[in-house]
This record gives structure tokens, sequence and C-alpha cells, in this order.
């Protein structure tokens, strides 16, 4: 999906580089932007375009390049699945330190915390950064950045 995109950037004769699309892809390794494809677009725009002459023909490429990828991120066509409880045990046994394991059993125990969880993913109707309750980025809720 990159590859082609970087290609048609040449094609339109915007001077984007290698080692551009190589930090472009770097910055995408280490997550500065996951699911957003308009922080993505920010990110590319950084990475790649050099010359502000150069900004609607990246526009153009961009919007032929990802045209309906908005929608990716959404819950829309996306099946929900019932995880087995048991198997959520031990990946949270396998990769949760003891502090952490604590921490679940003072908020309640998983059940509680899990109950907890659904009724905040039923609450939330957007993207939240900070606090201590919503599921987002920034903040301190224990349930960290589920939120896409």
């Amino acid at each position: 999906m990159f590859i082609p995109f970087f290609l048609k950037l040449k094609e339109a004769k915007i001077p984007v580089t290698l080692r551009e699309f190589l930090t472009l892809i770097e910055a995408l390794e280490k997550n500065l932007v996951t699911y957003d494809i308009e922080g993505f677009y920010y990110l590319a725009r950084a990475a790649l375009v050099k010359d502000e002459r150069n900004l609607d023909r990246f526009d153009v490429v961009f919007s032929e390049s990802f045209k309906g990828v908005e929608r990716v991120g959404g819950t829309e066509g996306i099946e929900q699945v019932d995880l087995p409880e048991e198997w959520l045990r031990k990946m949270a046994e396998k990769h949760l330190s003891k502090e952490e394991m604590k921490e679940i059993q003072s908020l309640g125990g998983w059940e509680k915390l899990m109950e907890t969880l659904k009724q905040r993913l039923e609450e939330q109707h957007k993207r939240h950064q900070g606090g201590s309750k919503m599921i987002g980025t920034a903040g301190t809720s224990p349930f960290g950045a589920l939120w896409i």
C-alpha cells in the first residue's frame, strides 16, 4: 500500500526521496500514528513534502491512494467476537506484572474490571485524551488506549 503511494508521488513529479520514504515507514513502526487517517496524512506530508509548492499535488495523490480508508478504524463491518475468559486470564498472567495483577484485584477483580470496561465502551462515543475515567491516551484509566 505504501510503495504504490510513494511511486505515485514520484509520477506526480513530487521530489520525494527513498530516505524520506524510509523516515515515514520508521515513524509508522514507532506508532507515531495508529488507525488515524488524518494523523497519517499529516505525518506523510511532513516526511515527504519539502516544498509547499507540492502540497496540492500531494493532496491529490494522497486522496487517490487512500480513498475510503477513513472507514477502516471504525467498528462498522467488524464482527464482534467473544474472547474466552480463560484465554484472557492466561494472557494477563503471562504479560502483567505482579503489581498490575494486584491493581486488578484492588479494582474489584477481573470480572468487575471487564464489566466496567464494557460499560465505558458503551458510554464513550469519541476519542478521549487524558483523564482517569474514559478509555484513551495520556490518562490514568486502567484500560489504556483502546479507542480507535
